[in-house]
């Protein structure tokens, strides 16, 4: 069937509702209104209030609520409304819900699914734009993955409810409107990648792309341009932020030579620092130039007016395409 980003994510939770009496979804202004973007839309009203909580607007007592849920047998999945928000609830996220299960030498779990929308691309006002993966990926405990298409928005969600761990779901808004065709009885049916394997979208022999949430579809049109202009790039979807997918990213840049990372959070101690080093270590003989990063600048995000200059486009990746071929 045709659908949305945000309504892929919906049918996930509809069918992890169904699947689970343990599952509960909680947040602000997600169940009568069905949440600023509307991905909980019709859920409160399907499955009544005591499974779709609208909670007070504390996000760390979200956080801290959901994670005695979880400590009582319960699935909760907690929607952030938005990026910048998440900051009030991270003290309960990286010093309890992270480290239970390690602290507890495995006798208690915490399956809580975080939603948070993340990103820019839409125009916002202040602290509706952050990209804060790299907080949390360095996190120990927690699994942290971002979409980037209705299929794997749908697919991935799945996985992270019946998951154990804890799981931080980034979900680019900017991309909640994107429609596709998705088989989601074929997803249930065949299982599809699992949350930690990365996916490679094109094929490509004279450089390495990789990409995740907002940005691959921007690496997707880099790539076409490029193919344009005489040049095959590999784009590859990172999904899982972490773990990270090394292996596949390690093969792709083992027969190109070359790799380009490019995320919209500021390139410094980003996730691309990570892979940057991590695949210099394992392909080192391998590559034919420096690995290039292309992200956002280093300043706090900027007014809505100013975020085109400050997001990866499909120049700034063709730019440092052409740098890494040059070298």
């Amino acid at each position: 069937m045709k659908t949305t980003f945000a309504g892929a994510i919906n049918l996930g939770l509809r069918r992890a509702l169904e699947d689970d009496t343990k599952v509960v979804l909680m947040g602000e202004d997600i169940g009568r209104l069905g949440g600023v973007f509307r991905v909980t839309d019709t859920l409160q009203k399907d499955f009544g209030h005591h499974r779709v909580i609208d909670t007070p607007l504390a996000e760390s007592g979200i956080i801290g609520t959901a994670f005695g849920m979880a400590l009582r047998g319960l699935r909760p999945v907690c929607e952030i409304q938005f990026d910048g928000f998440v900051y009030p609830a991270f003290d309960q996220i990286v010093c309890q819900v992270a480290k239970i299960h390690y602290r507890t030498q495995g006798k208690v779990v915490a399956p809580i699914t975080i939603r948070i929308p993340f990103g820019g691309g839409i125009g916002s006002v202040e602290h509706h734009s952050e990209s804060p993966e790299a907080y949390f990926a360095h996190t120990a405990g927690l699994r942290v993955v971002s979409p980037s298409n209705p299929a794997d928005a749908y697919l991935m969600m799945r996985q992270a409810v019946a998951l154990d761990d804890p799981v931080i779901y980034f979900e680019p808004k900017r991309r909640y409107r994107d429609r596709d065709d998705v088989d989601f009885d074929a997803l249930d049916r065949d299982g599809g990648l699992p949350l930690d394997m990365a996916r490679v979208c094109t094929s490509g022999e004279d450089a390495t792309v990789v990409a995740y949430g907002g940005t691959v579809a921007t690496a997707l049109t880099a790539a076409d341009i490029a193919a344009a202009e005489g040049h095959s790039l590999e784009v590859i979807d990172l999904r899982s932020l972490s773990p990270i997918d090394f292996d596949t990213i390690e093969a792709s840049v083992r027969r190109t030579g070359r790799l380009i990372i490019t995320h919209e959070a500021p390139v410094f101690g980003g996730l691309g620092a990570e892979i940057a080093a991590r695949i210099t270590e394992r392909c080192f003989y391998q590559l034919e130039a420096p690995v290039m990063r292309v992200g956002g600048f280093d300043i706090p995000y900027p007014p809505a007016k100013l975020e085109k200059h400050h997001l990866p486009d499909p120049d700034r990746i063709l730019a440092a395409v052409d740098r890494t071929l040059a070298a």
